[in-house]
């Protein structure tokens, strides 16, 4: 990307619908409650021929410091300063307020480029609201609809003209052809059933931190990166848009996604903590790893016990941090019940790794990140077929399917199919017949004597195929 810029503008004026307009997705939350977006957001955005970084910031307010209100501004001060070019946006329909005329001020002696948009342009009554966002002094307002799409090419040539052409359009460098990465082909396309491949330790790993409303994801996250990059506090719910951030950890390219605090189902009726659920949700089933984030002073809620298994059942690769250590006393007797806990409360999850934080002093978080990637290879793991069977025939031997109606089932072959979770195919008489409990047996063998903990293992089940069926009796 060629250059970066900021979206700033008072509440509800339609900031976050821009973002989604140029990054083409619906990123951003949008609603008509004033004040929705609280973090600031990046996004790859694309207007016409041009490609830049766009940040999405929160609604500038005048407030204390200390407030909730003070350190969303100070979020939006932070994108205007890394940016090089400000979006500041007005409502055209609403018209001026004297916050609008504050913060222009504030941008004009910034000493940033400023693209002075009016928003809603295309509105009953507007006109005099577009006049009148003259009188800020930032030049000639762009007139646009972020809703509708209109007004897009008199952005681009805005923004064009006030950035430069040189820095608008950067001359593309040439790549040669031996310097184009390849996708890495699918685990299985190709390759030989025998070869179990190694673990790539160079990969960008994406993770998501989930957890109860102020758990401390977003202070977790703010430790590793080494600054207040997301917005935290005592307030439960502060974060509601799902917020990508990348760094690196051992060279390692790591994105992490903080999303909103998930409550119980029955006790989430507002529309816009509905939308931030369903953002973390969606976070979830992009992630590789997924970090379920418990207050170490109140483990093991309801809630966290079904974040758990809902990301068991997603098929994501899990990991336990307890966070808030440094607030625990008796810090061996605890982590001796946690870990009892964890056994019994999570069997399907068995020997899933859970590791002890405290994301205001950085304790455990090497080998928080450790405990990911070690989970991580065991997500990606793939077994030879011939190991596979030789473990299926021992298993049999040890403990046979039981009879079902008078006849005893037989497990004659088996393979993986897929890994990223690892999934098994078993072929087999009547499947439709096998106990679930001899099916649990051979998860927890697999688990056991194929090193795989804490990740989910599924194994289907497939009739074979009888080379009679079908054919006429003869006499």
């Amino acid at each position: 990307m060629s250059f970066t810029v900021a979206i700033v503008g008072r509440p509800n004026v339609g900031k976050s619908t821009l973002f989604n307009r140029l990054v083409g997705k619906k990123l951003a939350l949008v609603d008509d409650t004033p004040g929705v977006t609280r973090d600031r957001r990046p996004g790859d955005a694309k207007l016409l021929d041009l490609k830049f970084i766009i940040i999405d910031t929160a609604g500038l307010e005048e407030a204390g410091p200390d407030t909730l209100e003070g350190r969303m501004r100070a979020q939006t001060e932070a994108a205007v300063a890394e940016a090089d070019l400000t979006l500041f946006v007005v409502d055209a329909k609403f018209g001026l307020t004297p916050l609008d005329k504050t913060f222009g001020e504030l941008l004009r002696r910034s000493g940033k480029p400023v693209v002075l948009v009016a928003n809603k342009s295309e509105a009953k009554g507007s006109d005099g609201g577009f006049y009148d966002a003259y009188t800020l002094g930032l030049g000639e307002p762009v007139p646009i609809s972020a809703e509708h799409g209109g007004g897009m090419l008199d952005l681009r040539d805005a923004i064009v003209e006030a950035i430069g052409e040189e820095v608008a359009f950067p001359e593309a460098e040439d790549v040669a052809e031996t310097d184009i990465d390849l996708p890495p082909s699918l685990p299985g396309d190709g390759e030989d059933d025998e070869a179990e491949p190694e673990y790539d330790e160079t990969k960008p790993l994406r993770v998501a931190i989930i957890g109860r409303p102020n758990a401390g994801k977003s202070t977790l996250i703010n430790r590793f990166l080494g600054e207040d990059r997301l917005l935290t506090g005592p307030e439960a719910g502060i974060t509601r848009d799902s917020i990508s951030v990348e760094w690196e950890w051992r060279g390692r390219t790591i994105k992490m996604f903080d999303t909103a605090g998930m409550r119980k189902k029955a006790r989430v009726q507002e529309k816009l903590e509905k939308l931030s659920v369903a953002d973390a949700l969606r976070s979830i089933r992009f992630a590789e790893t997924v970090v379920i984030v418990f207050d170490a002073t109140i483990p093991f809620e309801k809630q966290d016990l079904q974040l758990v298994d809902l990301v068991i059942r997603e098929g994501r690769a899990a990991v336990l941090a307890f966070n808030k250590w440094d607030l625990v006393e008796d810090t061996q007797a605890v982590l001796a019940d946690l870990r009892e806990k964890t056994e019994r409360l999570l069997p399907q999850a068995r020997g899933i790794r859970a590791v002890p934080i405290a994301g205001q002093t950085g304790y455990g978080l090497d080998k928080l990140m450790q405990s990911i990637i070690d989970t991580d290879k065991v997500w990606n793991k793939r077994i030879s077929t011939a190991r596979l069977n030789r473990w299926l025939d021992g298993t049999q031997a040890q403990h046979p399917p039981p009879a079902v109606s008078g006849r005893r089932l037989k497990l004659k072959y088996m393979t993986q199919v897929k890994a990223r979770p690892p999934a098994f195919m078993i072929s087999c008489t009547r499947p439709e017949s096998l106990p679930e409990s001899y099916v649990r047996y051979l998860t927890n063998g697999l688990r056991a004597d194929f090193d795989i903990p804490g990740v989910p293992i599924r194994i289907h089940f497939k009739a074979s195929e009888n080379p009679f069926e079908g054919r006429k009796r003869k006499r």
